[in-house]
Parts: C-alpha cells; sequence; structure tokens
C-alpha cells in the first residue's frame, strides 16, 4: 500500500473540506490514489460539509449528562443553523453522545486550535527528547525524529482534542467524523461549541482517615 503522506492529508482536505481523520480514511481506503479518495468522501457525504462551514450556526442546544451516581457530569453545547433542527430527535441524541463521550473519555479541548500555543510546545519537546533517547532512534536524522514527533503529537491529540478522540461508543470513527456525518444528513453546519466536565472532589484534598489507626492509638 502506497504511503499515506501528512501532504497528500492536507491537500486532500483542501480539496474537499473534510477532516484530516476523514482524509487518511479515504486515502487508506483508496490505496493512496486522491482521486478515488475524493470519490470516496463524496459518497459519505463529506465532501460537502465545506461549503456549509461559512454559515451561521446561532441555534442549537445546552445538553448534560451525569455518571457512575452523580460523581461525573457533563455541559455541552452543539450548534446548528436552525431551531427545526435542534429540537430534532437525531440533533438531541448526538448532543447526547458526545456528551456522554466527554464524560469517559475526559477531553480537554474541543479542536487543535484550542491547545495553547505553550501546550503544544511543551508537548514537541517532550516528544522530540523522548524520541533522541531512545537508542534505537540514535543515529537517526532530525528528519525522521521530526516525522516521530508529529506522529507523538497526532496521539497527544487523539488522547486530549475531542473532535479527534475516537467516539466511545463507535471507535472506528473520531467524533469529528461523527458530527460531519450529521451535517450531511441535515445539510446544515453542525459544531461542537464548548464543553465543562466536572469530576465530584476534583482539585480538593480529601482527608487520609485511617479509622483502624485511630482506635489502635485510643486504646493504647
Amino acid at each position: 500500500m502506497a504511503e499515506i503522506t501528512a501532504a497528500a492529508m492536507k491537500q486532500l482536505r483542501e480539496k474537499t473540506g473534510a477532516g484530516m481523520m476523514e482524509c487518511k480514511n479515504a486515502l487508506v481506503q483508496a490505496g493512496g490514489n486522491e482521486e478515488k479518495a475524493v470519490d470516496i468522501l463524496r459518497e459519505r457525504g463529506l465532501a460537502s460539509a465545506k461549503k456549509r462551514e461559512g454559515r451561521i450556526a446561532a441555534e442549537g442546544i445546552v445538553g448534560s449528562y451525569i455518571h457512575m451516581g452523580g460523581k461525573v457530569g457533563v455541559l455541552v453545547e452543539l450548534n446548528c443553523e436552525t431551531d427545526f433542527v435542534a429540537r430534532g430527535e437525531e440533533f438531541q441524541q448526538l448532543v447526547k453522545d458526545i456528551a456522554m463521550h466527554i464524560a469517559a473519555a475526559e477531553p480537554r479541548y474541543v479542536s487543535r486550535e484550542d491547545v495553547p500555543a505553550e501546550v503544544l510546545e511543551k508537548e514537541r519537546d517532550i516528544a522530540r527528547k523522548q524520541a533522541k533517547n531512545e537508542p534505537k532512534n540514535a543515529n537517526k536524522p532530525d528528519q525522521v525524529i521530526d516525522k516521530i514527533v508529529e506522529g507523538r503529537l497526532n496521539k497527544f491529540y487523539e488522547e486530549t482534542v475531542l473532535v479527534d478522540q475516537p467516539f466511545v461508543k463507535a471507535p472506528e470513527k473520531t467524533v469529528g467524523e461523527l458530527v460531519t456525518e450529521k451535517v450531511s444528513k441535515t445539510g446544515e453546519r453542525i459544531a461542537i461549541r464548548r464543553f465543562t466536565r466536572y469530576k465530584m472532589g476534583e482539585g480538593l484534598d480529601k482527608r487520609d482517615d485511617d479509622f483502624g489507626g485511630e482506635v489502635a492509638a485510643m486504646l493504647k
């Protein structure tokens, strides 16, 4: 199979407007052939999503999800273009699914653009040091190290960025791909604007009680 390069993915993305992961998957399925990849994206309804990016998505709903007997809670705002779509069963289910995913997967950012520059630079620096410290990379040129670093940054995105995370109910697709599928079905722009995840007691200093030790101390 032909190597799927970042340049090929970027070029396909610019041509179709589909997300990077959708482009990668289409190129893999097409064996690296760009024209076939475009057809694959069109068949999935992903290539047309670009046309809707400029539209204003000011409607939508704020959905919630509570898990583990109230130990974890999520609020997420999902936007669309019309109240008609926002009130639809499919849109409402999408909000619930995304909120549940956030509760389970603990993303930190909505998109890659939301990752602060200093955080990204720190991750890049750590990835580079790790790569250079591995014996198997001792004699590899900087260009190879750069590719290793980018690969590890992609892994960082998959772990921390909501739209890049594998969807918990269907890991073969990302949350971003899930949203894009709904765009093609509704014909409207749909966007995850923001979310907040609460975990009971997070950030609080908790007592480290040793009941057995206290009883033993009292008996002495």
